[in-house]
């Protein structure tokens, strides 16, 4: 089971589960305690549940969705149904990893794309996923420290000049571990396609891997508040969440927030209970409220493997 949100760290091609974990919880404590300051409580009305449940979740998520989680979703979902969560958050597909690894068992996945889910399918993946549920979008945006000596630059200028400045700190996600940081790339190539300009993506990013500007997803919010970095890239939700004033790009790009219950799942009961809670009128308004589009629930994968539990969604769905 796992106990406590715990951080993943990319060293060259190899995971590192357990390195630095004391800076890392310390990092996630500041980030827990700065959003209870400023979110003193679950978004929308309360289900109140005829019978409670005892137990936990092992949920791997996005780490996009610290803040909902921990915030929001996690107190909604426990008071609606008795059951509380376990989160290690993390990038999707380096959270993928983590599950093919079996070194931690997970009982729900919850990506920011469906290419994190893909790779978890198949014979050659291992099985651990069958099936998943597309559950809701949000944009990518560029999300800044308004106490930062560049801030007012974004008021007068366009955001990929801000960006090119010297002595501008900029954080983003590694696009080989996380969906976000594919995007962030993929998005200033567009920028740097419309303006004819090519060297662009070198002068805004540098390098694909630039240890200047990656970062742990999980982290990147608190970083920003730490004074650490100037802006960064950021889901819309995490934004919402955080209070970060936001710039857009011009550039529609989008984060894809899947689910899915994990082959093994040591509790299928409690993670049948989570998907349900996701797609309820309370779920979907915690979602929506925070930053995420939800989407009707539909399969995308084996419906034979589907669990006969959670087939009412749709039922409620198609009303």
């Amino acid at each position: 089971m796992v106990q406590r949100e715990m951080v993943l760290r990319r060293d060259g091609r190899s995971l590192v589960r357990f390195g630095r974990i004391a800076g890392v919880l310390v990092v996630m404590m500041v980030s827990t305690l700065w959003y209870a300051s400023q979110r003193p409580g679950p978004v929308g009305a309360q289900v109140v549940p005829s019978a409670r449940a005892k137990g936990s979740v092992n949920l791997f998520y996005a780490g996009s969705l610290v803040g909902l989680v921990t915030q929001d979703l996690g107190p909604a979902f426990h008071k609606a149904t008795g059951y509380t969560i376990n989160g290690l958050p993390g990038g999707s597909g380096e959270l993928a990893n983590e599950i093919k690894t079996g070194a931690q068992k997970a009982d729900v996945f919850l990506s920011a794309a469906p290419s994190a889910d893909l790779a978890l399918e198949g014979t050659k993946n291992g099985n651990w996923l069958h099936w998943y549920l597309p559950l809701g979008e949000t944009p990518l945006l560029i999300g800044y420290n308004p106490h930062s000596r560049y801030a007012h630059l974004f008021r007068s200028e366009p955001w990929w000049k801000v960006l090119e400045t010297k002595g501008f700190l900029l954080g983003r996600t590694d696009p080989a571990l996380d969906p976000k940081g594919a995007l962030t790339v993929q998005l200033v190539r567009k920028e740097a396609g419309r303006l004819h300009d090519p060297a662009l993506v070198q002068n805004v990013l540098g390098s694909s891997e630039n240890p200047a500007q990656v970062f742990p997803e999980e982290t990147l919010v608190s970083r920003l508040q730490a004074g650490q970095l100037d802006a960064g890239f950021f889901f819309g939700i995490e934004a919402r969440v955080a209070k970060l004033p936001t710039v857009s790009t011009g550039i529609t790009l989008y984060g894809s927030y899947t689910v899915s219950i994990v082959r093994g799942a040591p509790d299928t009961g409690a993670a049948e209970a989570l998907v349900r809670f996701l797609y309820s009128p309370e779920g979907q308004r915690i979602l929506k409220a925070n930053g995420v589009q939800p989407v009707k629930p539909h399969i995308v994968g084996s419906k034979k493997a589907y669990p006969k539990a959670l087939r009412s969604l749709f039922a409620r769905s198609k009303r």
